[in-house]
């Protein structure tokens, strides 16, 4: 089974999705390198993008180059034609030169905005495919350190980005070729021209390198602070009922926007670079045309020059002040670098939980589990201190212990969702560090307090673990956990959507607990996965699930003393490790034990439930 850590449902009434109350001030800033380093990431992840699709990356190279080419050609043509005209010989082979190099160059364009867009959405659908991958990995680890917000940010808008890479890096190279090409005609022409319009390259390049220097920092920070937006306006989306509850909808909006003022001041930032650029060269790419159109005049009353070279010569100056527009190349390419750095931040992030390098097989087994010496600290927290704890196969275990003792993180650890820092997890006899993760995952079923409603459908979610499972097998599964019933009263039954799948926070407990029976595991965990149950329709799912877990291991988080009393063994945890395991009855006697319990509504924690009295898995 997938880990699944989904917000609670505390509140009453019926709900499809359990909705999390996170506090209102929650949110932790997105994560940010430094732009140079951003900047440094990006442009290796854009470069394996281009090694990734070098083939489509070829294919629309050579159709710029068809382009620039047609694009050059073009003057020259165009002056053979008029001075063909003027002189009444050749004038059909002319014109159809010109036609054809036109033919060419429209086709060439409208061939590469296509090669451009197809290549660009590949890349994207690349960048985000890795993207989600690598969030999975990093688990509930990463959710601390890429908050919803954040990811959902780098996942539309940074990896959408570098869309536009493809087509950008070849029109800032084909602007480049045509530039030289054309200050290379106008050479030909005359070598005047071209002296003349050299005079203005050095001004052009440095208002570009003063643009890049300038435009980072603020292009870094503005996704920054739109991502950071983006993330407390999920959380108090997920919050939503404790807002209205507590009447601070205005205050929650404050709170939302107050990176604003912010994200204002980086675009700011960003549009005064631009426009100190942008000036500087709409003002240079007029006065460099004026400057070599009047010499190519002058050149023309002293003979130097013919009519057709005067036109082919403008038509060369006005391609090669064209090189203006590169400016909105680079600020496009700049963003598209910031963006990919934003991916490649999440994509070099280390998962806390890696696989083996030389995986061992599972062997068959009972389900026989023995943690030695496991410490897993959490937030400079120890959360788990040299726990030791063996597991008889085919034993149900509760594990109990006051909050923040470990209970959730000891399960957890079981099947490698959270990283151990020091000591082994033994299952069935081999160290579950060595085990090839699907395949331990396989071996441990979970069931948690807050299932995912995962799927289309309610058959879908129950058998999310397992696909391929057919209709009957999934309807044993629900009626092992005691949803059959309400399943079936469900406007479709099985089929019906889970968007229109109204269901308490029990019943869809009982849906988790469903998949969890699904699925073929020798040791089957639930963590809490009984909690939102009353103790009526706890005590149906415990009878329900006796078939379930005979001849399995479990491990069962209990905060009820009904839930420990039904167990084989309690394990009992105290500031990280296991202070004690015995039956419940025996553990009972001890104040201390009784008072981790708090009182159930219509269930005093007075006197346990004899093990013997209430059916339990068969050891």
């Amino acid at each position: 089974m997938p880990a699944e850590h989904e917000p609670a449902e505390h509140e009453g009434g019926p709900t499809r999705v359990p909705e999390p109350e996170p506090e209102p001030a929650g949110g932790s800033p997105p994560l940010a390198g430094p732009p140079a380093a951003l900047r440094r990431d990006g442009r290796r992840l854009l470069r394996a993008a281009a090694r990734r699709f070098r083939a489509l990356l070829v294919l629309l190279a050579a159709v710029t180059a068809v382009r620039v080419a047609a694009m050059l050609a073009t003057p020259v043509m165009l002056g053979r034609a008029i001075d063909a005209v003027r002189g009444g010989r050749g004038l059909a082979a002319a014109i159809a030169g010109l036609a054809l190099v036109l033919l060419a160059a429209a086709l060439a364009d409208a061939a590469e905005e296509l090669l451009g867009t197809y290549c660009g959405s590949r890349i994207t659908a690349w960048l985000r495919h890795r993207l989600i991958g690598r969030v999975l990995e990093l688990g509930v680890p990463g959710r601390r350190r890429f908050p919803a917000g954040d990811v959902l940010s780098r996942l539309t808008e940074s990896a959408g980005g570098p869309a536009a890479f493809p087509a950008l890096l070849l029109s800032g190279a084909a602007a480049l070729v045509t530039t030289a090409g054309a200050v290379i005609a106008l050479a030909l022409i005359d070598w005047t021209l071209a002296l003349v319009f050299a005079l203005g390259v050095p001004p052009a390049v440095l208002a570009l390198r003063m643009f890049v220097a300038k435009a980072g920092e603020p292009f870094a920070d503005y996704q920054r602070h739109q991502a950071e937006i983006g993330t407390r306006l999920l959380d108090a989306r997920q919050g939503a009922r404790t807002i209205r509850a507590s009447g601070t909808a205005a205050r929650e909006i404050r709170r939302i926007l107050r990176p604003l003022p912010s994200l204002a001041a980086a675009g700011r930032l960003t549009w005064d670079a631009q426009g100190q650029v942008g000036w500087r060269l709409a003002l240079l790419a007029p006065l460099l045309q004026i400057a070599v159109v009047g010499v190519a005049g002058v050149r023309l009353a002293t003979g130097d020059v013919t009519a057709g070279e005067l036109v082919a010569a403008a038509s060369y100056t006005s391609m090669a002040v064209g090189a203006a527009a590169l400016f909105d190349t680079f600020v496009a390419l700049l963003n598209c670098e910031v963006g990919a750095g934003r991916v490649a931040e999440v994509l070099d992030a280390e998962p806390s939980v890696r696989p083996p390098a030389r995986p061992v097989p599972l062997p068959d087994g009972p389900g026989a589990l023995r943690l030695r010496g496991v410490t897993v600290r959490s937030g400079g927290r120890t959360v788990l201190d040299r726990l030791d704890l063996a597991v008889p196969p085919r034993t149900a275990v509760a594990v109990v212990g006051t909050s923040g003792s470990g209970k959730s993180v000891l399960v957890a650890a079981v099947a490698r969702l959270v990283a151990v820092d020091e000591g082994r997890v033994e299952l069935d006899g081999v160290d579950a560090a060595d085990v090839a993760l699907p395949e331990l995952r396989r071996a441990v079923a979970y069931a948690f307090e807050r299932p995912a409603p995962l799927g289309a459908t309610v058959h879908d979610m129950i058998a999310y673990a397992r696909p391929g499972a057919g209709r009957a097998e999934v309807r044993r599964a629900a009626r092992a956990a005691a949803a059959d019933g309400f399943v079936r009263a469900l406007p479709a039954g099985y089929d019906t959507p889970l968007a229109e799948a109204p269901m308490s926070g029990g019943e869809l407990q009982r849906l988790g607990l469903a998949r969890a029976a699904l699925a073929d595991a020798r040791l089957l965990v639930l963590d809490d996965a009984t909690s939102s149950l009353d103790t009526a329709t706890e005590m149906r799912v415990t009878r329900a699930l006796r078939e379930v877990l005979a001849g399995r291991t479990s491990l069962v988080v209990a905060r009820r003393p009904a839930t420990a009393a039904r167990a084989d063994l309690v394990a009992w945890l105290d500031a990280g490790r296991v202070r004690a395991l015995a039956p419940h009855a025996e553990l009972w006697a001890d104040a201390r034990y009784r008072a981790v319990f708090a009182a159930e509504p219509g269930e005093p924690p007075g006197a346990p439930v004899p093990y013997a009295a209430a059916p339990g898995p068969a050891t």
